[in-house]
């Protein structure tokens, strides 16, 4: 994400702009440190997110190496109906860790938790 701790990862490539997930995703904070996507048929909503052009071996090389262990690369559902990948919460997570994770889902993405203005 524009701003964000790990932005230097993806930077690089074509920044394709503003997405939103599918209603079927929540997104929690880790510890305060980052978000993360989990996928919840029964109860998500629509989330903001950004989309980025990245070749599948600067993933690899740049981008998989420095992303919290909490997370993995997975795909997940557009609201326009599109597939694309993102990280979201590694099974279990949500469950060993409870205690470091906070339901941002109502906010509709990190950067209104957050209280960040949108990148100029």
């Amino acid at each position: 994400m524009r701003g964000g701790r790990l932005h230097h990862n993806v930077s690089a490539h074509p920044f394709l702009g503003q997405v939103r997930t599918a209603p079927h995703y929540r997104m929690y904070s880790v510890r305060d440190e980052f978000p993360a996507l989990l996928e919840d048929p029964a109860g998500g909503v629509p989330l903001a997110g950004e989309i980025y052009d990245v070749p599948l071996r600067a993933i690899r090389t740049d981008f998989l190496p420095d992303e919290p262990p909490e997370l993995e690369l997975t795909v997940i559902e557009l609201d326009d109906g599109r597939d694309v990948l993102a990280v979201g919460l590694r099974p279990g997570v949500l469950e060993r860790q409870r205690a470091e994770l906070t339901d941002i889902t109502t906010h509709g993405g990190w950067r209104a938790y957050k209280g960040l203005p949108e990148p100029a």
